[in-house]
């Protein structure tokens, strides 16, 4: 059973910094065999796919977000991050962790529906 809950969102101006935190509350669960991912969304829009750390280590990246944020984990708690950097208002979204079960197809790192378990969300807000 997995159980993951965001934190770290808030209010910044833009060129700003957030760090935000995945965890996962099943006591026995390492997200070592799991890809994560962070998502983003706007009311009316669909998910964007925003970063994705997949089992051996490596990162893969939305166009708009790369150079500036950076995903990463750390397995003994077990918590996932998202470090964003450079914030623009375009970043303003709700962001939510998620895992994949089963290691989802190349094309498919940064798609939503290759992810099966998702946390609430946390509230991301970038003003000029």
């Amino acid at each position: 059973q997995v159980q993951l809950v965001e934190s770290g969102g808030g209010s910044v101006q833009a060129g700003g910094s957030l760090k935000l935190s995945c965890v996962d509350s099943d006591s026995g669960y390492t997200y070592s065999r799991y890809y994560m991912a962070w998502f983003r969304q706007v009311p009316g829009e669909e998910r964007e796919g925003v970063a994705v750390l997949s089992s051996d280590g490596s990162t893969t990246y939305a166009d708009s977000v790369k150079g500036r944020f950076t995903i990463s984990k750390d397995n003994a708690k077990p918590t996932l991050y998202l470090e964003m950097n450079s914030l623009i208002p375009e970043d303003s979204a709700m962001y939510y962790c998620a895992a994949a079960g089963s290691p989802p197809p190349p094309w498919l790192l940064l798609h939503p529906n290759s992810y099966n378990d998702w946390g609430q969300g946390t509230q991301v807000t970038v003003s000029s």
